[in-house]
């Protein structure tokens, strides 16, 4: 115990470095900048700049990536208020009693509530992140080659499920992604398998350069296909940003009970913070004290959404860092920066990397604090952000998507990649498939592919040794929820979009 508490004081001390802290904020800003841009999303501005973090050292680049991530999903609100336009699928909610409010002239408050109710999430939901991780990890320390082959089951079975609306779409997603994990040399036979004579592809498809690909290049060419469209324009708003003490008061339950959702669906490996929004929205408005006001511009709507998808960041990291199994694309994306750090996700990040991991801990915390103060005094100028036209986005993307992926490795062949994955991207969407469940793929399947082959060399090729641990049926078991979650979630969520609708 008192040398967790040692490790979380060091944490803090490395986090306060000046640089760090400049970093943070700027990256807070950026990422409040993406999310209220509509058609943006957290994890487009994560794999965008993932490459601007490799001169940065691991606990530093991991945190700018934890500001881009936290900011982006506030700044979905900002744009959902202002101009009933959600900026990220994550504040669909918001739009239905912020912009009511804005219509009433309560912009101000609308924003000072939205911005509120998200520090006070993310903040919260970082209690989690230090007591249930460390002990994840500690269970994590028991695997051996037969459970990393379930866990990489798992998570494919779990992702590939519950994205898509549809079953098959989510098995595709995954197995296009295992199957372009296997390009590179063999594991354990050292044969070059698809690599088409490119030393380029030695190590298999960069993964950074598919995420870029299929997140960021996707997003261009669907907003370069349609017809340039000029936003709405943004409400003027008055009044100040800050809340009363009544305000606080008012909303504290509110906040608390979509920070317990918000986390729980956060943990929980799929669920992610689309859902959470639309729960927390739901619940607010079964115990308000107010119900009058929902649908007419209510602040304990906007509380109730806000707080519960900013409580999502929290809770997704701790599968991401403690079993590798990222929980939505933002935190796929976040671990293929770990792998590009050099970190592998699991037990070694609490024991060999402990430093590292609780000096981003840290980061995450006082990132919280970044985005409120950043939230509330740059909120008239994210307003204007948040019309800018698609003229100037498709561009700018396109320029970061490759300088991005040719920083990577200073290497042409690396823009190519990216540019396929654009493409595939592209098709994902066009075919509601699904980006994320690809991206598992790739990240999972050397894992999976690495604890079968080595189980069975084990064991010489007898594969009772898959079915020989306690942990191992247990994971199996897991296995088979997340093969009938999609179904059960299917069900939850339109049940609870059905409940905010009435």
């Amino acid at each position: 115990m008192l040398e967790t508490l040692s490790l979380m004081g060091m944490g803090f001390i490395h986090a306060m470095n000046p640089l760090t802290l400049i970093l943070m904020i700027g990256a807070t800003a950026l990422g409040i900048t993406i999310g209220c841009l509509p058609g943006l999303s957290a994890a487009m501005g994560v794999a965008l700049l993932l490459p601007v973090t490799f001169g940065m050292d691991q606990a530093t680049g991991l945190i700018v990536l934890g500001g881009i991530y936290c900011g982006a999903i506030f700044g979905g609100s900002i744009s959902a208020i202002l101009i009933h336009t959600p900026g990220t699928p994550a504040s669909a909610a918001t739009a239905i009693e912020g912009y009511e409010l804005t219509k009433k002239g309560m912009a101000a408050k609308a924003l000072a509530v939205a911005c509120f109710a998200s520090f006070c999430g993310g903040l919260l939901s970082c209690i989690s992140l230090y007591f249930f991780s460390p002990f994840l990890a500690e269970l994590a320390m028991k695997f051996k080659s037969p459970e990393y082959f379930w866990l990489s089951i798992f998570g494919l079975t779990v992702i590939a499920g519950v994205s898509s609306k549809s079953l098959l779409k989510g098995f595709i997603s995954g197995i296009l992604g295992l199957l372009i994990s296997t390009i590179g040399m063999d594991p354990m036979e050292g044969v070059e398998r698809f690599m088409m004579g490119s030393a380029t592809l030695y190590n298999g498809v960069n993964v950074t350069c598919a995420l870029i690909g299929l997140f960021s290049m996707s997003q261009v060419l669907i907003l370069a296909e349609k017809a340039i469209k000029k936003r709405a324009k943004a409400a003027k708003f008055t009044g100040s940003l800050l809340l009363s003490r009544a305000d606080i008061k008012r909303l504290a339950p509110t906040i608390t009970r979509s920070w317990i959702i918000g986390n729980i669906l956060g943990i929980l490996p799929g669920a992610g913070a689309t859902i959470a929004c639309f729960m927390g929205y739901n619940e607010a408005r079964r115990f308000s004290k107010h119900k009058e006001e929902f649908g007419k511009g209510s602040i304990d709507g906007v509380a109730g959404s806000e707080a519960a998808n900013n409580a999502v960041t929290g809770g997704s990291l701790i599968p991401t860092l403690t079993l590798g199994i990222p929980g939505e694309s933002v935190t796929a994306v976040l671990m293929g920066g770990l792998i590009i750090h050099g970190l592998q996700p699991g037990p070694e990040l609490f024991s060999t990397y402990a430093s590292m991991t609780y000096t981003f801990f840290a980061g995450f915390v006082l990132v919280q604090f970044a985005m409120l103060g950043v939230g509330l005094i740059g909120c008239r100028m994210f307003a204007q952000v948040s019309r800018l036209s698609d003229s100037i986005l498709i561009p700018s993307i396109f320029l970061l998507c490759v300088v991005g992926s040719f920083a990577i490795h200073n290497n042409f062949v690396e823009v190519i990649i990216m540019f396929i994955f654009g493409i595939i991207g592209y098709f994902v969407r066009k075919f509601d498939l699904n980006a994320a469940a690809i991206v598992l793929g790739l990240i999972l399947g050397p894992i999976g592919e690495n604890g079968l082959r080595r189980s069975l060399y084990l064991s010489d090729g007898d594969p009772t040794i898959l079915f020989s641990t306690p942990l191992c049926w247990m994971l199996i078991l897991l296995c088979v929820l997340g093969t009938c979650s999609p179904w059960l979630m299917a069900r939850w969520e339109k049940h609870v979009e059905a409940r905010s609708h009435h």
